[in-house]
């Protein structure tokens, strides 16, 4: 093989592993918004996740925590930002339900749809020295007295769940919304709150330090991460509920915006190392 030629075939390999995006994104860099309090589910997804995709997508990410309205400020934010890929929405059911609730002026349908990336799990826990020590206690006690159960913002999922086993297991609690699950968390772990509902990355911190204690998952099988932990429905309580993570954009992206987040969000999700975090923290990929 001649010089040239061996030159030319290196130069083509490292660009075929510099990723599947690399340099064609249209921008260096991304704000991606989220209605999330920081600490809270979606800004703990939002920064794990970018510190994987960045180097594949050659783009710097920066996470801005837009709360207040149930979403409403966030996605305004975004539905009037440049349909240039530089400013996205990290979505969650919340954006929807937030629409159907109150009609904003910017609802989900002032956005475009990019990617899904996950189902997020919802589990339900405790603190560690509640004297609560499965479901069935929970719910005993909820029905016996007069519990406060916390949850995230009064669209998001994680209410409409909480809502919803008050209503099945016919328990007298008051549901008390926060904008983000670390300020739910703060309530729980002082005692204010006799149960909270969350997913388990943003409960990782307190898991470790065996400051929480899990009680259910709100899913239809076990969760493989944690195959200790029953089912809400296990527990003789049907509530089951799926949590999406994804992320739309303001309308009328081109399409190779559109390109580079289906290759980049398809070449994270097979990454060992990012595998590992995701396989952990019991998300489950489903890239659309």
């Amino acid at each position: 093989m001649r010089r040239r030629d061996a030159v030319a075939a290196v130069l083509a390999l490292a660009a075929a592993l510099a990723g599947p995006a690399g340099a064609a994104y249209p921008v260096p860099t991304v704000t991606l918004v989220t209605h999330s309090s920081p600490g809270g589910g979606s800004d703990v997804f939002l920064r794990t996740l970018v510190r994987y995709l960045g180097p594949k997508m050659g783009v710097d990410f920066a996470v801005e925590n837009l709360s207040g309205g149930s979403g409403a400020r966030a996605v305004a934010r975004v539905a009037q930002a440049p349909a240039d890929g530089s400013v996205l929405y990290a979505t969650t059911p919340t954006y929807i339900q937030t629409t159907l609730l109150s009609s904003p002026k910017y609802g989900y349908q002032s956005l475009e749809p990019v990617v899904n990336v996950f189902f997020d799990p919802e589990v339900l826990y405790t603190r560690t020295q509640s004297p609560l020590r499965t479901l069935g206690a929970a719910l005993e006690a909820a029905r016996a007295g007069r519990a406060k159960w916390g949850a995230a913002n009064p669209a998001s999922l994680e209410r409409v769940a909480m809502e919803r086993l008050k209503r099945v297991s016919k328990a007298n609690a008051v549901v008390v919304s926060f904008e983000g699950g670390r300020d739910q968390m703060l309530g729980v772990l002082n005692g204010t709150l006799d149960l909270g509902i969350g997913e388990l990355q943003e409960l990782a911190a307190q898991l470790e330090a065996k400051q929480v204690r899990l009680l259910a998952v709100l899913t239809k099988d076990r969760l493989p991460s944690h195959p200790e932990l029953p089912t809400a429905r296990e527990q003789g309580v049907d509530v089951v509920v799926t949590k999406f993570r994804g992320l739309a954009g303001p309308k009328h992206l081109p399409p190779a915006v559109l390109k580079a987040w289906h290759d980049g969000v398809e070449a994270v999700l097979a990454d060992p190392a990012y595998r590992a975090e995701y396989a952990r923290d019991g998300l489950v990929p489903a890239p659309m």
